[in-house]
């Protein structure tokens, strides 16, 4: 089932709030499943124990759960992110058709990050975000604050709102460029479809170990709508491609093509994985119709090595 076949995107107006719904409905799910300890360490919360004050107890939680939760606060900063996005314009499919709303891959990355942005200010986390094309966009220093917090949902706001075409992608000069700018260690997670990255895969790992020999962690979302351009399922009938980025258009029967497509996708995506096995970078395929949980999960999980 499409995760969000019942979604409207009028709800992604308020990237603030929409996240956090994802979050405290993906915390709530975490609090019922039975990693207890995870979910509770991450959410900033540990069980509490009788005898302790009670002016700890977050009672939000409890009527949620119907189990008592203390308060964790951290008073110093735990960790520094540093949110990576491809902002080209390939990363706008698919587009919306016969007057039906659907998310696309530039919209689920702008939700995804907004979603750890408000799990990392819950934290007292410090994160950064860096927007880029040709050319990087916006790049901010990593901050905690709440104001800081509003800004970067400002800039995925306008982001979202820009569907400007014929935006070609530079990832590789863009990564090698945050690298240099990212002074202090962090953990640095990049939301791309990686398409320009098929023409030289070698170039791309190229700048992602930049960011590993400057001591930063990395978890790459390759970002993709795995129905339409992994396993290519399209009605057996004449379609129009258009390359987002270039314009460029080429009509063809659909079926004249799956085949040799598929077997030439699946080969690539077996050299990306290869790649980030041998370099030890964390690989989360991020189907954008599964919604947001792999993306929190991978998240976590990564936090928690790292704490």
């Amino acid at each position: 089932m499409n995760f969000f076949e019942n979604f409207d995107l009028k709800q992604i107006e308020d990237l603030d709030l929409f996240a956090k719904q994802v979050v405290e409905g993906f915390i709530i799910g975490l609090h019922k499943s039975p990693f207890h300890g995870f979910s509770v360490e991450f959410a900033e919360h540990r069980l509490y124990n009788p005898g302790e004050s009670s002016r700890s107890i977050d009672w939000k939680v409890f009527a949620r759960t119907d189990k008592l939760f203390s308060k964790k606060f951290e008073e110093e900063t735990n960790l520094r992110c540093q949110i990576v996005m491809d902002i080209s314009s390939s990363m706008y499919f698919p587009k919306s058709s016969n007057g039906k709303d659907q998310i696309n891959k530039l919209q689920f990355s702008a939700l995804s990050a907004a979603s750890i942005m408000n799990l990392l200010k819950r934290q007292r986390d410090a994160f950064g975000l860096s927007l880029f094309d040709e050319n990087i966009q916006v790049h901010t220093k990593a901050k905690s604050s709440t104001t800081h917090y509003h800004l970067l949902l400002n800039y995925l706001d306008n982001t979202i709102k820009d569907e400007q075409m014929d935006k070609k992608t530079g990832a590789v000069n863009a990564i090698h460029q945050i690298a240099d700018a990212i002074h202090k260690r962090s953990l640095v997670i990049i939301f791309s479809d990686m398409l320009d990255s098929f023409k030289d895969i070698d170039e791309f790992f190229s700048a992602l170990l930049h960011l590993k020999h400057n001591k930063h962690e990395v978890i790459l979302f390759h970002v993709q709508d795995r129905a339409k351009e992994v396993d290519f399922e399209f009605e057996n009938r004449p379609y129009q491609f258009i390359d987002m980025e270039t314009g460029e258009k080429i009509k063809l029967q659909s079926n004249e093509l799956k085949d040799h497509y598929v077997q030439q996708m699946k080969k690539m995506q077996e050299k990306i994985i290869q790649k980030c096995l041998q370099y030890k970078i964390d690989m989360v395929k991020a189907d954008i119709n599964q919604g947001f949980a792999p993306i929190l999960q991978s998240f976590i999980a990564k936090r928690k090595k790292l704490m």
